[in-house]
């Protein structure tokens, strides 16, 4: 497993919302949340399993995160594990605070959209 440099760790703990890229669709950025648990990073799609990024992502395929002036290539691995899943559903709920968006990431047909975002 690749890990993401501190200073990567703490630009996305610290960045309230990210563009993402997709190989497949390269034109269009879509924002997204991001959570970083420990040492890793993560996403989930809000539109479960219809989200075009997702899809392209689950697919295996590349992406590009945006946030500031970085960019960054990844690629994301699906993550199933209960602790992993509990743990982003903590992440994002103190990250974001509650409300109802903050809810919408942790409603239960949305955990399997969980993504371990990895340097690509």
């Amino acid at each position: 497993m690749t890990k993401f440099e501190a200073k990567t760790l703490s630009d996305l703990r610290d960045a309230r919302e990210v563009a993402i890229r997709t190989g497949k669709h390269p034109g269009s950025a879509v924002p997204i949340w991001v959570v970083v648990a420990g040492d890793e990073v993560f996403v989930r799609s809000a539109y479960g399993t219809k989200g075009r990024w997702y899809r392209d992502l689950a697919a295996g395929g590349a992406a590009t995160l945006e946030f500031g002036d970085s960019r960054l290539a990844v690629h994301a691995i699906p993550a199933s594990e209960p602790a992993a899943v509990e743990g982003v559903s903590r992440e994002y709920l103190r990250k974001y605070g509650p409300g109802p968006y903050s809810e919408m990431m942790v409603k239960p047909e949305i955990l399997s959209t969980t993504l371990r975002l990895e340097p690509g």
